[in-house]
This record gives C-alpha cells, structure tokens and sequence, in this order.
C-alpha cells in the first residue's frame, strides 16, 4: 500500500487567525508539524496543501513540498481530498497544522490498522481526567464501543453521568485521520449532515453516512495550538524536549 501524509493549513483560522505562522523556537508551527510528519520515516510522500501564499512559500523555501488549493472548503478534508485526487496513493492520513508533535508510534498504529480491509477510517484519542478538560468544548470527546470504534464525537461532556455515584472514562479526540483514498473522496461527495453543522465537526458526517471510524488509543497527549494561551504550552513543551535532549 502506498500511504501519504497530507497536512492541510489554512491561515484564517478563526480562534487564532494566522497561527500556523507563529513561532515553535526557530521555526514556525506549519514547518515543525511537516519535517516532524517527515522524520517520522512512515511515508512514501509529506505534502502540504494550503489556501495562503504565506504558508506556501514558508514551505517551498525550507524545500519542502507544498501545493495551492481553492480556499473554498468547508472542511479540512475537503481540501485533502482536492490535493490527492490525481496522486497514486491507497492510504491518505491527515496531519493537523496545528499539532506540531507528532508522535511517530501513534502513527505507526493508525496505518496499521489498514492491514483489516474493513477499516475505511480511523483516527486517535487518548484518556483525560481533569474536569475542566472534560467540560471544555475546545476539547472534543469521543465514545466508543467496545471495539474502539467511535459512536459519538461532541463538544459536550459525554459520556453524562446521570448517577453521581456512576464512574467513566472520558477520551479526548486528536485530529489525526486516515483514510482510504476512495472513502475520502466518497466524503466530499455527501452534504454536510446535521450533527456536523450543529458540532463543527467534519468526522460526524461519516458516522451520519454509516461509516466506522476506528479509533486508537494513545498515551501521546498531544498539543493542538487553538488559542494563544496553548502556543504559550507548546513553546514551553518545546523548551523541556530541547532541554531533555541537551542533557
């Protein structure tokens, strides 16, 4: 199987518009997120597909390869789904711009998963235990069943726990997919459904559509930078691996 790494970066984010430029140390988050994605050896090809001339040429200039897309998209995926039509690939899987630290054995998991020709998606979660980040709709949660495959996404606390004397477990879903090619095209095709349009969340238009997505359980709680308050903890977890490493 041939598997490609696709990292969608769109500038106008609206929480934190132009973050994907800021700076991790020496370098912006959009180049960290690729050569991280590129040093995890996991890849026949890293491609980068952007709306915005920053970020293309942030990319072409550390010689790293990049493409134009139409800014007009409604999901991340959609834009995926325009850069790889054409290319020669089984396997897509979509780095978020915006998760520098990748963590390669999480990776490893994901596209393992395609051994199993029932696995049409999949994507990552990992356990949370404070209750802010629980109640914290810029955390989405995901339930499964006992197969891991996913049967909810919100933003709401869930699961609830109608009995105080109850006990569950809460995952946080990370923005990392994989797909079939032909399952990702066959997304674009299909209207926004209305769990989507009421959450925001792109992954809901496949469980409307029927479709699985497995999901796999990480220890690697990663670092999605929304708000200028987690470049903050992304610069300091930055900080304590340069510093880790020096020793």
């Amino acid at each position: 199987m041939k598997k490609i790494a696709v990292i969608p970066a769109r500038y106008a984010s609206v929480r934190f518009p132009g973050k994907l430029m800021q700076l991790l140390d020496d370098k912006t988050i959009i180049r960290t997120t690729y050569e991280n994605t590129v040093a995890s050896n996991l890849f026949d090809d890293v491609l980068v597909v952007t709306d915005n001339d920053v970020i293309y040429n942030e990319i072409k200039n550390a010689n790293g390869s990049v493409v134009m897309s139409s800014s007009v998209h409604e999901s991340g995926s959609d834009r995926i789904a325009e850069a790889v039509e054409d290319m020669d690939c089984d396997i897509v899987l979509n780095v978020q711009g915006d998760e520098p630290f990748v963590d390669k054995r999480t990776l490893q998991s994901l596209l393992q998963l395609f051994a199993d020709e029932e696995v049409k998606v999949a994507s990552v979660m990992h356990e949370i235990y404070e209750q802010m980040d629980v109640e914290n709709p810029n955390n989405v949660k995901v339930v499964v069943d006992k197969n891991l495959n996913a049967l909810l996404f919100s933003r709401s606390v869930i699961p609830f726990l109608r009995d105080k004397g109850a006990s569950a477990s809460y995952y946080k879903h990370i923005g990392i997919y994989a797909y079939r090619k032909d399952t990702l095209l066959q997304f674009t095709k299909w209207k926004q459904t209305p769990l989507e349009l009421a959450e925001k969340l792109e992954q809901l238009r496949y469980l409307e559509n029927g479709v699985s997505i497995k999901m796999v359980l990480t220890q690697h709680a990663s670092i999605g930078i929304d708000t200028p308050e987690d470049l903050e903890l992304a610069r300091q977890y930055q900080y304590e691996k340069i510093k880790e490493f020096k020793k």
